[in-house]
């Protein structure tokens, strides 16, 4: 991709051709409400979110001109996925990652490097299009997409060792993927001049000032600004010009020091950023700034997670697919057949220097067959030019595209959990799902005590048979509650559980009726902050308490994993 310059750029990402702001604002809410309706609707049938979206993304894409929307290659990079990677990177401990930092880079820059040769390799022996436009496609398709993936398993679940693997490697190797994939249509645009020095050199320049430009600037936010500035509202704003930031500035690098032509990774500096800022920013805010950093970064992923997958099923055209079948399936081949060898050949060189570290197959089984594709992709197939390849092969690199991150997506995503489940990897402990059994089964009595209750209030049922039935229930209730209090006793490293959830409900509840008080006027704005820090101050020692309970549970993780 081109390096961004700012004033150019942005204005277009929003603009479309044929539409104004008005159009634009509209096509805005109006996927906005279709991605609420189908988180609404996910939430009773066993589907993953992203997947129901793409879903209904194609869907729409039967009616053309449904919203107007224009979708660009530069709308998905520079808009829509650098929050989504620099929400992901907060919610990355440097303590977990560094112990698994080899592997992960392993797998992200050796592993890209090896799936763009061997998928290059086997779309050059099938299709017979040039090496430059095979190691394009090698490129795009190699990056395994952190926005699927970090929407998939975050629900799923799974240790927190095989959640880091995968969610490292997803994030490293996008940045090489898009660097490997400039420097693969430079070699198309200038005919075979450009040589292998030439391009290693330039992918280390790439790779690591993108990394450097990160590391400073989120050094800069986290040190001088959510240390020394104590306001929420400013440090929020703070990381949000960062993550948008630290993407322009490595991307336009060039631009800014005066030297034409030099840009870094805008994707790995918002890797580099985010790491800072949720390693070491995080620490040096208060409770309140950190609060208000989730609900912020957790809103916005939402909202970007959800268009980022709207925009790809209305992107997918359904119509060039059948035509272009034989080369799909060729590309959905060496991507499965690319994939497991990078995954167990990489971790079985890695287990053969560190023994005791060792990747268990279960994870490996799970990083293989949860290497999904999807928006970064995407947009690197969008950018490609017919000038660079020709029409015809463009085209033909675009549907391809398409068809594997319809194949990852709807096959694999759809699988992953089923997969997850057999491998007994986000198996819950018998005591705990023995608890929700009793829980259930105590308020499925208390919701018919209560019906009958209904029933005779409104004269349906007579007073000897709702006596007669009333004490059937009120007996099964004590039995339910003796049994509940019983299984709690066995178990009361649960019942400390239960109550640390009731502890952080009940203080929810108390921060929504201070907001509720402040609205009505019954108290000063003065007195409204004051009480939400205090506030603050206690879910943040509760956490506290809840994190250091856990840490036995993750040693165990880490040992057995």
């Amino acid at each position: 991709m081109d390096t961004l310059v700012l004033t150019e750029q942005l204005p277009k990402l929003f603009f479309a051709e044929e539409g104004g702001l008005v159009q634009q604002e509209l096509s805005f809410m109006v996927l906005l409400f279709i991605a609420a309706m189908v988180a609404i609707v996910v939430r009773r049938i066993r589907l993953p979110y992203t997947v129901a979206l793409v879903l209904v993304g194609l869907v729409l894409s039967f009616f053309p001109n449904f919203l107007g929307f224009t979708v660009s290659s530069d709308l998905i990079l520079a808009i829509l996925v650098p929050p989504l990677i620099f929400e992901a990177t907060l919610h990355i401990p440097w303590r977990k990652l560094k112990k698994d930092l080899l592997p992960v880079l392993l797998l992200a820059v050796g592993g890209t490097l090896v799936g763009t040769f061997l998928v290059g390799g086997l779309v050059v022996q099938f299709l017979g299009i040039s090496w430059a436009a095979a190691l394009a496609f090698g490129a795009l398709i190699s990056a395994t997409d952190p926005v699927a993936v970090i929407a998939f398993f975050r629900s799923l679940g799974v240790s927190k060792r095989l959640t880091i693997l995968v969610e490292g490697e997803s994030l490293f190797n996008d940045g090489v993927a898009i660097v490997i994939f400039n420097l693969a249509l430079a070699a198309g645009t200038l005919s075979g001049s450009f040589g292998l020095a030439e391009a290693l050199q330039e992918f280390f320049i790439v790779a690591f000032g993108g990394l450097a430009v990160g590391l400073v600037m989120g050094y800069v936010v986290s040190y001088i600004i959510l240390k020394n500035v104590d306001d929420h509202l400013i440090e929020t704003a703070t990381t949000v010009a960062l993550a948008f930031g630290s993407f322009v500035v490595a991307e336009s690098f060039g631009q800014f020091v005066g030297v034409d032509g030099l840009h870094f990774s805008g994707i790995l500096a918002v890797v580099a950023a985010g790491l800072m800022v949720g390693n070491i920013g995080l620490e040096n805010t208060s409770p309140t700034t950190k609060l208000t950093l989730d609900n912020f970064w957790e809103f916005l992923s939402f909202v970007v997670n959800s268009l980022v997958f709207l925009l790809i099923g209305l992107e997918i055209e359904l119509a060039q697919l059948t035509p272009n079948i034989i080369p799909i399936i060729v590309a959905v081949l060496a991507i499965i057949l690319s994939r497991g060898l990078i995954i167990y050949l990489f971790s079985w060189i890695y287990g053969r220097f560190q023994p005791r570290n060792r990747i268990p197959f279960k994870f490996q089984h799970v990083m293989y067959w949860g290497g999904l594709r999807g928006a970064i992709s995407l947009a690197l197939a969008l950018s490609i030019e017919n000038a660079v390849f020709g029409s015809d092969v463009a085209l033909e690199l675009r549907v391809m595209t398409f068809g594997v991150v319809l194949f990852t997506l709807l096959v694999q995503g759809m699988t992953i959990e089923k997969l997850i489940d057999r491998l007994k990897l986000a198996d819950k402990p018998p005591q705990r799902v023995e608890l929700q059994r009793r829980q259930a089964t105590l308020f499925a009595k208390w919701a018919g005590k209560h019906e009958l209750d209904r029933l005779r209030e409104n004269g349906i049922l007579f007073k000897d048979i709702w006596e007669s039935m009333g004490q059937v229930y009120d007996e099964e209730i004590l039995d339910k509650k003796a049994d509940l209090r019983t299984h709690l006793q066995d178990f009361p490293e649960l019942e400390q559980e239960m109550y640390l959830q009731a502890r952080e409900d009940a203080l929810n509840a108390e921060r929504s009726a201070i907001g509720e008080a402040s609205r009505r006027g019954l108290i000063a704005n003065e007195v409204h902050d004051e009480l939400i820090i205090e506030l603050n101050n206690r879910v943040a020692a509760l956490e506290l308490i809840k994190k250091n309970r856990g840490l036995d549970v993750e040693n165990k993780e880490v040992h057995h994993g």
